[in-house]
């Protein structure tokens, strides 16, 4: 099945995360593969053949409440905005000297030429709105798209 996008290494969500905050001294290790397990989103389109991971921290609960509801988007607006926010996470994946390696570790591979569907649209476009504002971070230099 072919890949597309983002698959973040567990270890990248958790060092840009956990890294400012003060672990407990104990963990539980079963606790701690419920919270991956919750924060972990899998959007596969078996007709398309395309999966989209996110590893993420607070992102699903995000998409739940905060996001716009599917349909609030059409799936051009999604494509056009994902295009553009691909383009300048990929640009500063290239500038590890200029942006956090933490943050920007792997290129997302998204062709414009394929459609991924409205699903994988809309939780890339949701994960850019959620990062950047996460993060505070400007991917469309000026216009942080907002939800």
């Amino acid at each position: 099945m072919k890949r597309l996008l983002f698959i973040f290494a567990i270890a990248t969500s958790f060092v840009s995360c956990i890294s400012t905050e003060k672990l407990p001294e104990k963990q539980d290790p079963i606790q701690d593969k419920k919270i991956i397990s919750s924060d972990t989103l899998k959007i596969s389109d078996s007709e398309l053949e395309h999966d989209i991971i996110i590893i993420e921290p607070g992102y699903n609960s995000w998409l739940a409440s905060k996001a716009k509801p599917k349909g609030f988007y059409n799936q051009m607006h999604l494509e056009n905005n994902n295009l553009k926010l691909v383009r300048e996470w990929n640009a500063r994946v290239l500038e590890p000297q200029k942006y956090s390696a933490n943050l920007y570790e792997a290129q997302i591979f998204y062709n414009q030429k394929i459609n991924y569907g409205y699903d994988v649209n809309y939780k890339l476009f949701n994960y850019f709105v959620y990062f950047q504002n996460r993060y505070k971070q400007n991917l469309l230099g000026g216009r942080i798209p907002t939800n």
